[in-house]
């Protein structure tokens, strides 16, 4: 059980240290002897190979690119036991990182001395393997190539879809990009731009260049994650485990490349500076981060509060906000300038996009609506496109509260919960979307008890859905079971296995331990 210091642990004051006496105190023998934790290092670096190996199978390789001709890619990818074999290898792997985590997380349970240095060391043991992979879970990646071949040729991203390239489907693109506007910020269309620059577009060179730029988020969580976590007298150790240690992260920020990685990490960073009283570096690096997805933008009026200090009144919170809005549209004019990019980004926050996922809260209770609706003689689809623009404006007016009210020393959970109530009362909920908000939570603490359960629960069920929804298998190939079906199968054994026959990960959802 995590312990706090004296008080909230929640509570803090902006820019406040607390000395290292104040952290949580674990005899470092919890680290160093009897608790062995090289053995889930070990045991999640095994799982992250089996991850590399079945990716070659089954993972996103762009028609164009050279690898895709190569002998034992042709063999995995085009003879059915070679796919069955990448399949399981790929499923077994994600979850053995998920019991890796897990069980890291018990061997560490004190928190103690050396324990930040076993998190960061399973980070970069785990996350090693992945920057190799092919892309997993998404495909995404391709898709910022594309936009960068759009800039190259003077063409505004914000304007036309990738679609107006040559040969732009041999470069791995998912045709849903085919007409769509791209929906990140200047920076990132200028890294996209030059990492086509570097490259030439080839797509293998550009994966490799957009994951090291996720590692660069990557690496910004590390760093700043655990020093946020101190201000709110938090173990960062813990937080970090909670974070960045999770299979989630590792594979949708590493394996996956996603942009979402340097936006997170910039946020944390952004706001540990506005939190120790730097404010206008912290307005930069948040403003960076809303210039690779404009999403962040929810959290600027929280770094204007952190600026304003806990006992600003009414007339310094707004001078602040001001500033701090000045600040960042400032910056982000001046990097729309170049290629005429303006503020073209504004459309991706004022015209999502359509359709929803079935397992948010959005899309499932819209279905139970409208199915309510039309059985009683009502206009179905109409309820459920209602339903979810009321979640939508309540998300904003939520976020808004939390801005304008609550504890002045709890800006950054409060900030946690904001960025929360956006995402999961939207329609449309991808995986890697709970890992916008998460490090917030884990800063400002995460109790182990029910809260840390659901994130063990959410945290699996996204491990094991992104597993079998993201399998890439040609038409042709002839199996006995499909790939899906197959890597669904694994997954539920290993879920089974840790639930019900692991005698240690078994005690994580079934015991009853006060927070």
């Amino acid at each position: 059980m995590t312990h706090h210091p004296k008080g909230d642990p929640h509570q803090f004051d902006a820019g406040r240290r607390l000395p290292v006496s104040a952290l949580p105190r674990a005899a470092a023998s919890v680290v160093v002897k009897g608790y062995r934790p090289w053995i889930a290092l070990l045991e999640g670096f095994v799982g992250s190979l089996f991850v590399l190996v079945g990716s070659v199978g089954v993972g996103w390789i762009a028609n164009g690119s050279p690898m895709i001709r190569h002998p034992l890619v042709i063999a995995l990818r085009t003879q059915g036991n070679g796919v069955m074999i990448s399949t399981i290898l790929l499923t077994l792997g994600v979850m053995v990182l998920l019991r890796s985590w897990l069980r890291l997380g018990q061997r560490l349970a004190g928190w103690g001395p050396g324990s930040l240095g076993q998190v960061v060391r399973a980070i970069c043991l785990w996350g090693a393997p992945l920057i190799l992979t092919v892309p997993i879970f998404s495909r995404d990646v391709y898709a910022y190539t594309g936009q960068g071949r759009l800039m190259a040729e003077n063409m505004n991203p914000y304007v036309q879809g990738i679609s107006a390239l040559n040969n732009w489907f041999m470069l791995g693109t998912d045709p849903s990009w085919a007409e769509n506007r791209t929906p990140y910020g200047p920076l990132f269309l200028w890294l996209s731009r030059g990492v086509v620059g570097l490259t030439g577009a080839q797509p293998d060179y550009s994966v490799l260049l957009f994951r090291l730029l996720a590692c660069v988020g990557v690496a910004l969580c590390v760093y700043y994650l655990p020093k946020l976590a101190q201000l709110h007298g938090i173990n960062g150790a813990r937080a970090l485990w909670l974070t960045a240690a999770n299979p989630l992260f590792l594979i949708s920020f590493i394996a996956s490349a996603h942009n979402d990685a340097l936006m997170v990490g910039l946020a944390v960073a952004g706001t540990y500076f506005a939190a120790v009283k730097r404010p206008l570096l912290g307005i930069v690096l948040v403003t960076a981060s809303i210039a690779v997805k404009p999403i962040t933008i929810v959290l600027l009026p929280f770094i204007g509060l952190l600026w304003a200090g806990s006992k600003a009144g009414w007339g310094r919170k707004f001078a602040c906000w001001a500033a701090t809005l000045g600040i960042s549209t400032a910056l982000l004019f001046l990097g729309g300038l170049p290629h005429g990019l303006g503020f073209g980004w504004t459309w991706a926050l004022l015209d999502g996009t359509p359709g929803y996922t079935g397992y948010s809260p959005s899309g499932f209770g819209g279905q139970m609506v409208g199915g309510f609706a039309s059985a009683v003689g009502l206009d179905g689809s109409f309820v459920e496109s209602g339903f979810r623009t009321l979640l939508t404006v309540a998300s904003m007016f939520l976020a808004a509260w939390l801005v304008l009210f609550g504890d002045p020393k709890r800006v950054v959970r409060r900030m946690a919960y904001a960025f929360a109530a956006v995402v999961l009362l939207a329609p449309i909920i991808q995986p890697w979307y709970v890992l916008w908000f998460l490090p917030f939570l884990a800063a400002t603490g995460i109790r182990n008890n029910w809260q840390v359960k659901v994130l063990y629960v959410v945290v699996g069920f996204f491990v094991v859905f992104g597993a079998q929804d993201q399998v890439f298998v040609w038409n042709f190939v002839s199996l006995p079971v499909p790939a899906r079906a197959l890597s669904y199968g694994v997954a539920l054994g290993a879920v089974a296995y840790l639930l019900l026959l692991d005698v240690h990960t078994r005690k994580l959802l079934f015991n009853r331990r006060k927070g």
